[in-house]
């Protein structure tokens, strides 16, 4: 009599809307149970999954609550703390620690045969550097854990996705799972999602296009919206450039858990049948990237709540391979991810759609402006940039010039006394030579209406001058201004140094970037002109439209 395989049973912990559990229910892994504090990604994992998941926080589950003769725990401990994203890296490591001290608890109690643990790359070597000795895991080395960050876009997801994978498994096996692997693109995404009937282009499963749930296209992003999207995308104030819009020919980027209409993070495309017009994604379009299938649908309340559920989940078109893996099985005898799927089906009640973030027609009296000016940013940080002080009474508005390291940020005042202490020692040839555009830059400066600039940027009032109206000066007089300094380039050296020795003293020679700077001397000393001044004009500006909202209030 032929023996009968014995059923492999898994936990899923830290579970959000089940993407662990989805993978390894198509490898043909029972989920005994899950585990989620969140109520509506619960919600969502059982109504997709079919188990049992567990409302609970696991940091006051009971291990011997838990369910026996447990084969393969898997999950993903939250990574806010971890992540580069909270607080530029500075979350709380202590607290997050705890978390997956918690995971590796239950995988030491139950000692099941394989387990993973998914989060954020910086991780891996967190991981690495407590479990030995001394280390706050280091009860934990026995468990034979071993950290990998993994792209998954090798694995066939749509979306450069780097994540840590650590746990007992063998990652040759898993890597001999890439060969196969084939990630559509991000334009091979949009455009599958378009057709009707829609063919998944990940699982190959067909549905009306009128069945497709949270396929709801935002607003086109306005003007403003674009302008800010692609300033922070190709010339932000500190990061690198990065394309705009998204390219559609690749694999997309990280698909995050929270973004507005205007960030670094969003992805925006150009938005089909228009002409320079632009979208975010759909929800649909960001859970296939996330390797969901077309099938799976989000029980959230609101637009925001399906964003994190899709941005934090596991994909599970990895978590099948990983599935796969955990249970020994070798590339060639793994079925494909289309035939693994092919009986997958809508779950019933259908949710309800949820309507899509609408464009800001007014924002808080505080609004923030800061830009580089283009043609007078550098890489690595390098830069002039516009910006405003909302902090005082009155909010005013200057350029700022930024230089060093990211470790070391230093700067020079752009200010009458800059001003002064270059005019004095150029030579009447370059002040010839750069008295046209600096003609030009304070004529548009003196007759904008940079009082009320801030009231339009707040969308208070119309017309008037817009600050990216100065932005786009600032960036056409520097541009220019360069050009006619170029041939002054050793006096431009010159006037660099003596003005860094001005401000700094006897520190000056030892500040970092100063190389930098004298390489490229004609577009500091553009910067420093223009900077030096404008700012005492748009201070006066401001103070003056003080002045007079005072003697009118009066």
């Amino acid at each position: 009599m032929a023996k009968i395989a014995k059923t492999v049973r898994a936990i899923d912990l830290y579970s959000g809307v089940g993407g662990w559990s989805l993978g390894l229910k198509l490898a043909g892994v029972e989920v005994v149970a899950s585990y989620e504090l969140w109520g509506p990604a619960n919600e969502t994992n059982f109504k997709n999954n079919s188990h049992q998941a567990q409302t609970v926080d696991i940091r006051r589950l009971a291990v011997d609550d838990l369910p026996s003769e447990i084969d393969i725990v898997v999950g993903s401990p939250p990574c806010t703390q971890f992540s580069y994203s909270n607080r530029g890296g500075g979350g709380d490591l202590a607290d997050g620690l705890k978390d997956i001290i918690c995971f590796l608890t239950i995988v030491d109690h139950l000692k099941p045969r394989m387990w993973a643990m998914e989060n954020v790359p910086r991780v891996a070597k967190i991981i690495e550097k407590e479990l030995e000795p001394g280390g706050v895991l280091a009860e934990f080395a026995h468990l034979g854990c071993v950290t990998h960050v993994v792209d998954m876009a090798e694995y066939g997801i749509p979306q450069r996705r780097h994540r840590c994978i650590a746990g007992n498994f063998d990652i040759e096996l898993l890597k001999s799972f890439r060969p196969a692997a084939h990630a559509p693109t991000l334009g091979a995404v949009v455009t599958a999602l378009t057709a009707n009937p829609v063919v998944d282009p990940l699982y190959g499963l067909s549905i009306a296009r009128p069945d497709l749930i949270d396929h709801v296209e935002e607003d086109l992003l306005s003007a403003e919206e674009v302008r800010i999207n692609r300033a922070n995308k190709m010339t932000h104030t500190v990061y690198n450039s990065m394309p705009f819009p998204d390219p559609m020919g690749r694999t997309v980027r990280t698909i995050t858990a929270t973004c507005t209409r205007v960030s670094r993070e969003s992805i925006v495309i150009a938005a089909p049948g228009h002409i320079d017009a632009y979208r975010r994604l759909t929800l649909r379009e960001r859970a296939s990237l996330q390797g969901f299938p077309v099938t799976f649908q989000f029980y959230g309340a609101n637009y925001g709540q399906k964003l994190r559920m899709i941005g934090n989940a596991v994909p599970p078109a990895f978590s099948y391979l990983m599935g796969q893996v955990l249970q020994g099985r070798q590339a060639e005898d793994a079925p494909s991810l289309c035939h693994a799927a092919r009986n997958l089906k809508r779950p019933k009640p259908i949710p309800r759609e949820t309507p899509p973030d609408r464009a800001g027609a007014r924002y808080p009296a505080n609004r923030t402006f800061k830009f580089a000016v283009p043609s007078l940013q550098l890489k690595s940080g390098v830069r002039f940039e516009l910006a405003n002080n909302c902090t005082g009474d009155i909010v005013t508005w200057g350029m700022a010039f930024y230089f060093g390291t990211s470790k070391a940020i230093h700067s020079i005042p752009l200010s009458e006394e800059t001003a002064g202490c270059l005019d004095l020692a150029a030579s009447p040839a370059l002040k010839a030579a750069v008295a046209p555009c600096l003609e030009r830059i304070r004529h548009f400066v003196e007759n904008a209406d940079i009082a009320n600039m801030q009231s339009v940027w707040t969308h208070r009032r119309p017309g008037g001058t817009r600050a990216f109206m100065l932005l786009d000066q600032l960036d056409e007089t520097g541009s220019a201004m360069a050009k006619v300094i170029a041939s002054h380039s050793g006096e431009a050296s010159r006037l660099i140094e003596a003005i860094i020795l001005h401000h700094h003293g006897a520190s000056a020679t030892a500040l970092p970037g100063l190389a930098k700077l004298a390489r490229n001397s004609a577009t500091i000393l553009a910067g420093l002109l223009i900077g030096s001044t404008v700012n005492p004009l748009l201070l006066s500006h401001a103070c003056s439209g003080h002045t007079q909202k005072r003697r009118t209030s009066i």
